[in-house]
């Protein structure tokens, strides 16, 4: 008996202690308001675009400031691959993907419900079959743990509300020396026309993704207006 309330207590113990870091983790204050109220290693936490945002994200516009092609090319995606897109919105770059991958898979992850049927939509519309909706949360990828050879997360990172979380979901679900790219519009470059809360400095971004256990390779500079951020999850 003695046990048995001993391991009750010390699981209880951890229990508090895990709370309290995940309370200690964010903080809650006013900023942007076109920020939540919840800052994470002193950056503001940006509000979600819905799917009230499905008409920008499919913007014809969207190719020549964000020149997606190029987006592409530095993928360097190879036929049989499995790619998760983070944030998937429209499908935008989930459609471009499954041209890509050849007899791979594009995983459309997206934590909205209205997005999910707007893909499952588009995918018949389309005839996409190597495209799977996948409905997440705001704190987990819900992918299997080490089955993607690649993430990708186009201006969508810095609207999470739980990043840490989320980080170490997408960490998890990354096959080992699997690769992360984080494409951001750049916080440093004041030229860049969008609101200051869409933005991240390469400092910030990996300062926040080396503290879930990703590793930093590179910056791939060659985007009109965004950072092409390329994070690795460690091969042991």
């Amino acid at each position: 008996m003695k046990t048995s309330l001993r391991f009750i207590l010390l699981f209880f113990a951890i229990l508090q202690t895990a709370t309290l870091a995940a309370q200690e983790r964010y903080t809650l204050k006013a900023g942007d308001p076109n920020g939540i109220s919840k800052w994470y290693m002193g950056r503001q936490i940006a509000q979600v675009m819905s799917h009230y945002g499905i008409g920008w994200l499919e913007r014809e516009e969207r190719e020549q400031e964000e020149n997606t092609t190029q987006l592409l090319k530095n993928l360097a995606v190879q036929p049989g691959m499995s790619i998760a897109d983070i944030g998937a919105g429209s499908g935008y770059h989930s459609t471009l993907l499954s041209k890509m991958v050849g007899n791979g898979k594009v995983y459309a992850v997206d934590v909205e419900p209205e997005m999910i049927a707007y893909l499952n939509d588009r995918i018949k519309r389309e005839g996409k079959k190597n495209i799977i909706p996948v409905l997440g949360t705001e704190k987990k990828v819900s992918l299997p743990a080490n089955s993607m050879d690649m993430m990708l997360l186009v201006d969508v990172y810095h609207e999470f509300s739980y990043p840490y979380e989320m980080a170490l979901s997408m960490l998890e679900a990354l096959k080992p020396g699997g690769k992360l790219v984080l494409v951001e519009f750049r916080a440093e470059d004041p030229n860049v026309p969008i609101k200051a809360i869409h933005k991240m400095s390469q400092q910030q971004a990996v300062k926040e993704f080396k503290a879930a256990g990703f590793t930093f390779e590179k910056n791939i500079s060659n985007l009109p207006w965004q950072h092409c951020l390329i994070f690795r999850k460690p091969k042991n």
